[in-house]
C-alpha cells in the first residue's frame, strides 16, 4: 500500500526512477527546454528546483551534493557556470511547464519544461521596459508642436512678425501689452502740445 507517500512512482520503481529523472535534469540544464508528459515534467520540477538552489553556492562541497544527483561532470560545469549566474537573483521557482497537446500514439498529456531565464522571448520584453519619471512642465505634444512649427503663435493677441535679413534670420514678437504702452505716451505728448498751443 502506498498510505501518504504524495510523490509520483512514475509506474517505475525507485532505482529506475532516479536515474530517468537525472537523466532528464541534466537534459534540461544541457538543452534549456524539453519535451515530455505532464506527470514526468511536474516530478522534475520537484526534482531539479532544489539542485539548482544548491549551485548558488559555488563550493566543492555543493558541486559534490549536486553532482551525487546528477552523475555528470559537463551538466555540474554548465550548472554552476552558466545557470547559476543567470538564476542569482531568483528566489525559486527556476522552471516553467506549458502544457502542449496529447500524443497522437496513447492520447498522453505532454508538456514543455523549461528554465525561466533563459527564454528570449519573454525576457525580451522584460529587458525592453524601463521605468519613466514623469515630470511637471509642458506636455510631449506641446513640445511636438514647438519644435515642428516654430513661427504658429498660441495665444491669440500675440502677433508674430518674422523678418528675414541675409545675414540673420530673427523673430521679433509683438504684443498688444507693448502697443498698450506706447499708446498712453502719445496720448500724452499730444495733451502737452495742447497746452502749449492753448499757452
Amino acid at each position: 500500500m502506498r498510505h501518504g507517500k504524495k510523490f509520483n512512482h512514475l509506474g517505475r520503481k525507485t532505482a529506475h526512477r532516479k536515474a530517468m529523472l537525472a537523466n532528464m535534469a541534466s537534459s534540461l540544464i544541457e538543452h534549456k527546454r524539453i519535451t515530455t508528459t505532464l506527470a514526468k515534467a511536474k516530478a522534475l520540477r520537484v526534482y531539479v528546483e532544489p539542485i539548482i538552489t544548491k549551485s548558488k553556492k559555488d563550493t566543492t562541497h555543493s558541486r559534490r551534493t549536486v553532482f551525487a544527483y546528477l552523475q555528470n561532470k559537463e551538466v555540474v560545469t554548465t550548472l554552476f557556470r552558466e545557470v547559476a549566474e543567470k538564476v542569482a537573483d531568483r528566489p525559486g521557482g527556476y522552471t516553467r511547464i506549458v502544457k502542449l497537446p496529447n500524443r497522437l500514439g496513447d492520447n498522453a498529456e505532454m508538456a514543455l519544461i523549461e528554465l525561466v531565464d533563459f527564454n528570449e522571448i519573454y525576457n525580451k520584453d522584460a529587458k525592453v521596459e524601463k521605468k519613466t519619471t514623469r515630470r511637471r512642465g509642458a506636455s510631449s505634444k506641446a513640445k511636438k508642436a514647438d519644435e515642428t512649427e516654430p513661427t504658429k503663435a498660441e495665444d491669440k493677441n500675440e502677433k508674430v512678425v518674422a523678418e528675414a535679413t541675409p545675414e540673420t534670420k530673427e523673430e521679433v514678437i509683438e504684443t498688444p501689452e507693448a502697443k498698450v504702452e506706447e499708446t498712453p505716451a502719445t496720448e500724452e505728448g499730444a495733451d502737452s502740445e495742447e497746452e502749449k498751443s492753448a499757452e
